[in-house]
């Protein structure tokens, strides 16, 4: 009998706690519910920032990576000259190729920096010396000076007219004698100009050799092709017979 009750009893605790576990789970989710729709319903019940933390747009993505830089490839041209001198061959290469020199032009072709077809006047394997020497070129012509100074040795070797001084009669009384030297310029023509005493043996004997020198006459002197003045000295030599 007693088991009889629990048999019956326990069909009906079955049924019982499964219909309260149902109500549980339903009434659960209610209040969950109720707890998200609240705070959606009264946003102003909320934290400000909270609320800023909603309502803020989600940050930008970050900016892609820059792209890598271009490679610069360089190209390295493999020579056989290596610090001036020839390096060895690491293998035999399939095609050897010829260098072929330049012919020197042959002994009639003339030389470097000549002229085209030769000139007139020109030699077979000149030089450019030659040629140039061949070109005639102008000289520029030197300004001629109006005076040069010649010395009296000179001037005496152009002399056409000597004329002996008179030996003046005080000197003679005297007994005055010596050189009387004079500087003077022979114009363009050979006359005497410009003549006075540089030294004198005695002042009695300078006015003969001015007289006699003023009759003298040189043959002109040629510079550059042109008469010149000259500027010399003439010395008079006064000497007494038998003194």
């Amino acid at each position: 009998m007693f088991e009889d009750s629990l048999i019956e009893s326990g069909g009906k605790l079955r049924t019982a706690r499964g219909k309260t576990s149902t109500i549980a789970f339903i009434v659960q989710i209610v209040i969950i519910g109720v707890m998200i729709l609240i705070p959606l319903m009264f946003t102003e019940a909320l934290p400000k920032a909270m609320t800023m933390t909603f309502l803020a747009a989600p940050p930008p993505p970050p900016p892609p990576p820059p792209p890598p830089a271009a490679v610069k490839v360089v190209k390295q041209i493999e020579t056989d000259i290596v610090n001036n001198q020839l390096r060895t061959p690491t293998k035999i290469p399939k095609k050897v190729e010829i260098i072929k020199e330049e012919e020197a032009p042959p002994p009639n072709m003339g030389v470097v920096g000549g002229v085209p077809g030769g000139v007139p006047g020109g030699q077979m394997n000149g030089v450019i010396g030659g040629i140039i020497s061949s070109t005639p070129t102008a000289i520029p012509k030197v300004a001629t000076p109006q005076r040069v100074r010649v010395s009296a040795g000179v001037t005496q070797g152009l002399k056409i007219k000597n004329v002996n001084p008179t030996y003046p009669q005080m000197a003679k009384i005297a007994r005055v004698q010596g050189p009387v030297v004079l500087a003077a310029v022979i114009g363009k023509d050979g006359t005497i100009q410009n003549l006075h005493v540089l030294s004198t043996a005695s002042p009695l004997l300078n006015q003969a050799a001015i007289d006699a020198v003023k009759e003298w006459r040189y043959r002109p002197y040629i510079l550059n092709g042109e008469p010149v003045e000259v500027d010399t000295q003439i010395t008079v030599n006064f000497t007494l017979s038998g003194g």
